[in-house]
């Protein structure tokens, strides 16, 4: 899906969508998670059930 489409049905800016894909934004709000999964039609839970995020080490600072 193009970046504009899914700012379209997401209601998410494309400014925010290409800092997310391009790491510059480290920490993506819950708020813009959760209205990127309703335009794509999937919960948090499916979002987060995924491969990558299985090795990722959790960071605190």
């Amino acid at each position: 899906m193009a970046i504009n489409a899914l700012a379209g049905v997401s209601g998410v800016s494309p400014s925010t969508i290409y800092s997310m894909l391009n790491e510059k934004s480290q920490n993506p709000g819950m708020v813009s998670l959760k209205k990127l999964c309703d335009g794509l039609d999937i919960s948090i839970r499916q979002f987060f059930d995924c491969d990558l995020f299985d090795d990722l080490e959790q960071e605190i600072k």
